[in-house]
């Protein structure tokens, strides 16, 4: 690829020349159509994203890895520029499911999960269903058990995944133009950024968007499946965490820590929910401590 030349992904999208600088690939299963990169060589680092996001959201890391590592960053389906079989619910569960697929069709072993969002919950029952697949974990902000009966994620799962958070999703993307900017703390997304983030849903439909929402509290069972898979789990692991996350706090930190007390942690200060966004080079760094061991 040319500097002049767009990739598949920019073209589609109708993005900038470089903003998204890499091969596009796709992968069919279980009637999903899930577009993913796979970029550099090395120990695999498999990139997941959550919501409203697509794997554009992990490109500088990407960039700054790819030297050393195979870098694997998928589309859930339904975002990005993966297609959903006919009739998905996007459920959690269900993402999972076709994430675990798409490891065992590209036979990949020994990966290290850098995951947001509800990527984590997504990553790790993919590492549950498929032993030997993932073996590290150097996670963002997350969370991998049931929430239910917190107030601060009851009254924001039943807002945004009620009737008002569905309709201000279809009609107004208010995940992507309102709670994205607004979660930024150090710096704001550029008129380019926010296109490349709009761009996936400017003709499909919106609906992955306000399923994760409901899934908070609704998929509580799942999530409790979850979180006994990870009291299980005795790798390696690094958490890098932003402090001003308006989503998860220091209390789901401190949770983590119970449950995975091998782990270490990276703290990122003034930063926002997307830190992957807000803190770009400090994401990198400590993801570089993190991967440290595996070469």
């Amino acid at each position: 690829m040319t500097n002049n030349s767009l990739s598949h992904a920019e073209q589609r999208l109708g993005l900038a020349a470089g903003q998204f600088p890499f091969e596009s690939r796709f992968l069919s299963v279980n009637g999903a159509k899930l577009h993913y990169i796979d970029e550099g060589q090395g120990p695999t680092v498999l990139f997941l994203h959550g919501n409203p996001a697509w794997s554009f959201l992990f490109r500088r890391q990407i960039i700054a890895l790819r030297g050393r590592y195979r870098c694997l960053a998928f589309d859930l389906a339904g975002f990005g520029l993966s297609e959903a079989p006919a009739g998905f619910s996007y459920l959690p569960e269900d993402h999972s499911t076709l994430i675990a697929a798409a490891l065992e069709a590209l036979d990949v072993n020994g990966a290290t999960l850098v995951a947001h969002d509800w990527g984590g919950p997504i990553g790790l029952g993919a590492m549950l269903a498929g032993k030997g697949r993932i073996t590290r974990l150097a996670l963002g902000n997350t969370m991998a058990w049931p929430v239910n009966g917190d107030p601060h994620f009851e009254r924001f799962s039943g807002l945004m995944g009620g009737p008002i958070g569905r309709w201000a999703a279809k009609h107004f993307a208010i995940f992507i133009n309102v709670v994205m900017p607004r979660s930024m703390r150090r710096r704001k997304l550029t008129a380019d950024e926010m296109r490349a983030y709009r761009a996936p849903f400017a003709n499909r439909s919106r609906r992955p968007m306000d399923i994760f929402p409901w899934a908070i509290i609704g998929s509580k069972n799942w999530l409790a499946r979850i979180e006994q898979g990870a009291k299980a789990y005795s790798g390696p692991a690094h958490f890098i965490w932003p402090e001003n996350d308006i989503a998860f706090r220091e209390k789901e930190l401190d949770r983590w820590r119970t449950l995975l007390p091998q782990a270490t942690v990276t703290r990122i200060p003034r930063c926002g929910h997307f830190l992957w966004e807000d803190a770009p080079e400090e994401t990198i760094a400590a993801l570089k401590t993190a991967l440290g061991g595996t070469v």
